[in-house]
């Protein structure tokens, strides 16, 4: 472990139920004041406070509020799996409602407050947990969307690895940049461009 793993891992991982619920309001405070306050007025104090601890309580699970802005980032990517996806309908004629499923699941998951959001990808220290978590999820994601492609019959891409390696990469990157935006955006109109932009590219229309 690196001094930087060391300075961002948690000080106590949760044993016993109480520990580990002790440990969620630490974290639940946290996503609370970060999103009210920003990352740098995002104290440990004002956590302790809103979790209705000591400040001393909160150190004895984490050493500073980068490791419990990392833990949150690590949690909010693990939390990101593709649910659904044995439900899909893989008649012919159905692309469309699979893509809209994998997009708008992708967008459920960065609902989260755009403020919280943008601190978590922008402030949150790199680690090797975080870069093992984002791995896992990417993994995991061009997984099963490549699954997907291969058993729908109106998928007409050459390299299906290739083709879901790009998938999720685009569906990700403008689901986050757009959902953690300080502007309005209008969810319906980037779900119905999303769809039908990767649609097009499955079926392979000119």
């Amino acid at each position: 472990m690196t001094s930087a793993d060391r300075r961002l891992a948690p000080r106590r991982k949760p044993r016993q139920v109480r520990a580990e619920l002790t440990r969620e309001r630490i974290l639940t405070a946290a996503a609370h004041v970060f999103a009210d306050y920003g990352y740098a007025a995002g104290t440990t104090n004002r956590i302790a406070e809103r979790a209705r601890m000591s400040i001393g309580s909160l150190y004895q699970y984490f050493p500073n509020k980068d490791a419990i802005l990392a833990e949150l980032l690590v949690r909010h990517i693990d939390r990101g799996a593709w649910t659904g996806v044995e439900e899909l309908d893989m008649s012919p004629g159905t692309l469309a409602e699979a893509v809209r499923a994998l997009v708008r699941d992708a967008i459920d998951h960065h609902r989260d407050d755009p403020q919280l959001l943008r601190i978590m990808f922008e402030e949150a220290p790199a680690s090797s947990e975080l870069i093992e978590a984002i791995d896992r999820h990417g993994r995991a994601r061009v997984s099963q969307v490549r699954e997907v492609f291969a058993r729908h019959p109106d998928v007409r891409v050459g390299d299906l690895d290739t083709a879901a390696e790009l998938v999720v990469g685009t569906v990700e990157m403008n689901t986050h940049k757009l959902m953690a935006s300080p502007r309005p955006i209008q969810v319906e109109r980037l779900e119905s461009e999303l769809v039908a932009m990767i649609t097009r590219y499955l079926r392979g229309d000119e």
